[in-house]
């Protein structure tokens, strides 16, 4: 384990988990469970002490590319706030031991324009420094499916697993 990630593995710190690059691997399934889409995500993650930034590029398997960038700042009693160009509103978590529950609306595009959707995520730490994340997508509280994503720091591992 890196200097960087926390020595007890209870404890998420986003900050301390995403600073340097990492890797994710992910697909969202509809929800009746059909896979609609699979994709890679390579984030950059810079900690100032203050602010995280974290600088997301999604490639997806049709070829398709997005890009992310987050700034999410830690508050107290494990609480954490964030934006990102594509949220309608601060995203909102709260970690408790090796679980952070993240919420937040988000526009996306589709082939019939925008959507405003909502997200809850659930990120689980698990031993190894590897993350777990679980998110339920709805609109007007109806689910529209789920992502469904795993997360390795590039210094835990000997060689980039795919390049963007």
């Amino acid at each position: 384990m890196s200097a960087h990630a926390a020595t007890d593995m209870e404890t998420l710190k986003l900050e301390a988990f995403f600073d340097g690059k990492v890797y994710a691997w992910g697909l969202f399934e509809a929800r009746f469970g059909q896979l609609k889409r699979e994709f890679q995500v390579e984030i950059d993650g810079r900690w100032d002490g203050s602010t995280l930034r974290l600088e997301e590029q999604f490639l997806y398997q049709d070829g398709a590319r997005d890009r992310r960038v987050w700034t999410i700042r830690p508050q107290e009693d494990g609480r954490y706030v964030g934006h990102a160009a594509d949220l309608t509103a601060e995203a909102e978590g709260v970690a408790t031991g090796s679980r952070l529950n993240w919420r937040y609306r988000m526009r996306l595009q589709t082939g019939h324009g925008a959507i405003v959707v909502r997200f809850e995520d659930d990120f689980f730490l698990r031993p190894g420094e590897v993350m777990i994340n679980r998110a339920r997508v709805s609109k007007w509280g109806i689910r529209l499916g789920e992502v469904t994503l795993f997360f390795c720091p590039a210094r835990n591992l000997t060689a980039p697993p795919f390049m963007l």
